[in-house]
């Protein structure tokens, strides 16, 4: 097992899709941290505030534990950001944490 950064980038004006298809996709966030394999996960805000309102995100990054690439692409494939079509563009690569 090691770790792989997902990094997805947002489509032009899918903040409504975003929001439809969030409790899905944090179900398998959830799924992820409860067998101990998510190191973080969150939202880029598209202006620079914690809260973005109607700006929306610009995309979102995920770094997590699977068994190999293939695996982690297969588990960004079936997102529901990726299947919605919040996401344009998807990016999956190995990640070495070092700090902290």
């Amino acid at each position: 097992m090691m770790f792989y950064a997902l990094i997805g980038e947002d489509a032009p004006d899918s903040l409504e899709t975003r929001l439809a298809a969030r409790p899905a996709h944090v179900a398998r966030l959830v799924a992820l941290k409860d067998e101990g394999r998510l190191l973080l996960a969150g939202p880029c805000p598209a202006i620079d505030a914690p809260d973005p309102g109607p700006a929306g995100f610009s995309g979102s990054l995920i770094v997590a534990e699977f068994a190999s690439l293939a695996d982690a692409e297969a588990w960004m494939a079936a997102d529901p950001y990726v299947t919605e079509g919040v996401f344009a563009r998807t990016t999956v690569k190995p990640f070495k944490k070092v700090l902290p």
